[in-house]
């Protein structure tokens, strides 16, 4: 493989975990559950470095990635939960990684650290799977337990409208 190659498959695959990512964002918008809102802001996040990793890759191949926006997703419906746009993302997750494996294993070994990264990143986005999988089936535990127990009063499992209460 080409650096040329190589910078045209990181391009795409940077524009396939930005397209990602972004519908997250817009997906978290939904979420009012606590614990699966958090979730969903740390796999932003991780996908947040995945992202810097592939620009710092495509910059050294004299490249610049697209922009991406974010999508509109309306709001579940009045008896439809949040929990139908998490199945959305398992299998979005599973076809992201489905689809990109076969060509980064044709990366040669000249261009090891690209293809060593992309590999994190499919085994990150495999994990992010499992906490939708988790988060459809009504876990609340993806992040790991709460030890302090419940948040204010009349919060419990809810993300609140505001960021500071006083």
């Amino acid at each position: 493989m080409t650096s040329d190659d190589l910078l045209v498959l990181l391009l795409e695959l940077h524009r396939d975990k930005l397209t990602m990512r972004q519908r997250h964002v817009a997906v978290a918008r939904h979420v009012f559950d606590y614990a699966a809102n958090n979730t969903y802001q740390y796999v932003i996040a991780r996908e947040d470095v995945h992202l810097q990793w592939l620009e710092a890759a495509i910059a050294e191949l004299g490249g610049v990635p697209v922009d991406v926006a974010e999508p509109a997703i309306p709001a579940p419906g009045r008896n439809q939960s949040f929990t139908d746009l998490s199945e959305q993302d398992v299998a979005s997750a599973a076809s992201f990684v489905a689809r990109w494996r076969g060509p980064v294993d044709r990366i040669s070994d000249v261009h090891a650290r690209p293809r060593g990264m992309a590999k994190v990143i499919f085994g990150e986005t495999l994990e992010q799977k499992r906490f939708f999988e988790q988060i459809v089936a009504g876990r609340d535990d993806m992040l790991g337990r709460r030890a302090n127990g419940p948040g204010p009063s009349g919060t419990e499992g809810r993300v609140l409208p505001d960021r500071w209460m006083e």
